[in-house]
């Protein structure tokens, strides 16, 4: 059986497609529209569907074509201060075109999803670090958007008799290890990408948006995962679904939080440049601080994280930011 990987071309996504190839997983197909992301970020032998997860034809035929068993949905938009501009356009990228893709899927025969969320969903939590359980009230649209999406997914599950795991993402960043893939849309806002760039010279500046927030140093206080990290969860999370496990819902974070000046200064550090940073106003939709309670996916899922060291994490961006401009030159 196969393994369908919806937004395989995009910065998560492909890593997912890296895991899965690594563990030795041969039939897996990615969809894609590559609004963001990358045909050459598929890898050689996975097969690439240009299309919409909201065109419910053509979710249909392929998962009928290719006898796929299980769906990994990372297609979405992700960006909160856009999410606080367009609402409309977030629930309709990451709502709706859910609804309509986990419907195709169903009716189709998939018998296991596994669900990109995020820790958006907690809002503004009074208990740091944040446990699965606590009351969920997102403070943004894209934070909203996600939560839709779980609630409906848990509803279909139950009416269908499919089993999902929905992973709640802290911060993602850095890249592939041996140099596959990393993050490569050029106008991303995740901090240490944009860090990375401006100790680079291809920004003029980094902007910090917020430093009056209860925090030890004013700046927002994040939970940052390594991207090679995150894709092995769901790896075993697909593990444990074919395995006949039970649906989850799950952390996936370290347990420990940075600051955004204090990720700025392992940046510099690690680059050995230094690079002009602009003090901002709080931007709307932003949480003060956000850490995993981590313990859970642990335990049930078996799940090991193998690079949580900022350091590394941040010289893998860094060596990415070279290769992709390696790319951009050829």
């Amino acid at each position: 059986m196969a393994v369908l990987v919806t937004g395989g071309a995009g910065y998560i996504g492909s890593h997912m497609v890296l895991a899965l190839l690594d563990a030795g997983h041969e039939e897996i197909v990615v969809l894609d529209d590559l609004s963001t992301g990358f045909d050459w970020a598929v890898p050689e032998g996975v097969k690439l569907v240009v299309g919409d997860v909201a065109d419910q034809a053509l979710v249909t035929q392929t998962i009928l074509q290719h006898r796929i068993d299980a769906l990994a949905h990372f297609a979405a938009r992700i960006v909160v201060p856009d999410s606080v501009a367009d609402p409309l356009g977030y629930y309709l990228a990451n709502t709706v075109k859910t609804r309509a893709l986990i419907e195709a899927a169903t009716r189709a025969g998939v018998r296991h999803v596994i669900f990109s969320s995020t820790a958006a969903v907690y809002g503004e939590p009074e208990v740091v670090p944040v446990p699965e359980d606590l009351p969920l009230a997102p403070i943004n649209p894209y934070g909203r958007s996600k939560l839709m999406s779980e609630w409906m997914i848990a509803d279909a599950a139950a009416a269908h008799g499919f089993s999902y795991v929905v992973l709640r993402y802290f911060n993602v960043a850095g890249a592939d290890p041996a140099g596959r893939s990393g993050q490569s849309t050029p106008n991303a806002t995740h901090l240490i990408k944009v860090a990375t760039q401006a100790a680079l010279g291809r920004r003029d500046r980094l902007d910090v948006y917020g430093t009056d927030y209860p925090t030890p140093d004013g700046s927002c206080l994040r939970d940052y995962i390594q991207v090679s990290d995150l894709a092995d969860a769901h790896r075993v999370a697909l593990d444990h679904l074919r395995g006949g496990g039970a649906s989850l819902t799950l952390n996936c974070g370290y347990g420990r939080g940075y600051s955004v000046l204090e990720v700025i200064e392992v940046v510099k550090r690690i680059s050995g440049r230094d690079f002009a940073v602009r003090l901002c106003p709080r931007r709307p939709g932003s949480p003060s601080r956000i850490v995993a309670e981590a313990g859970r996916i642990r335990s049930q899922l078996g799940w090991q994280p193998r690079h949580d060291d900022l350091d590394a994490i941040v010289a893998q961006a860094l060596a990415w930011e070279d290769k992709l401009s390696m790319r951009n030159r050829i």
